[in-house]
């Protein structure tokens, strides 16, 4: 038995394609977005979805700064979460190059990824334009 965690194939296929500078979304015949892992659309149930290109920038449309942490970010706080729009996707990560006080609905971002002071397990990462 190995070591390693066990992979989340649409998951981390996900976080592999932003971290090599080409992250997706899946995108549905009638033109919905949707994150990985998917097997159908969640607005209209079609089960032919392709990969269609993210955009390079999105705009923070909510966000929190979080004090009181789960165990595995219990290093990483204080800490700024986001939900940034992508257009056709909304996508949650951890906001980093700015103070959590200074993050602002409205501020433009780019994706990447990065790690947790914690326990060192990939998380998706937005960075100010």
């Amino acid at each position: 038995m190995s070591d390693e965690p066990a992979r989340d194939a649409g998951y981390d296929d996900f976080l592999d394609a932003i971290a090599e500078g080409e992250p997706y979304y899946l995108e549905c015949p009638e033109g919905h977005g949707s994150l990985p892992p998917r097997q159908v659309c969640p607005d209209c149930g079609a089960s032919e979805l392709s990969e269609s290109e993210l955009p390079e920038v999105g705009t923070i449309v909510a966000h929190n700064v979080v004090h009181v942490p789960t165990p595995r970010f219990l290093d990483d706080t204080p800490y700024a979460t986001a939900i940034v729009d992508f257009g056709p996707v909304n996508v949650t990560g951890q906001v980093r190059g700015l103070d959590p006080q200074d993050v602002e609905n409205g501020q433009d971002v780019t994706i990447t990824i990065g790690e947790t002071e914690t326990d060192g397990d990939r998380l998706v990462v937005f960075e100010p334009v």
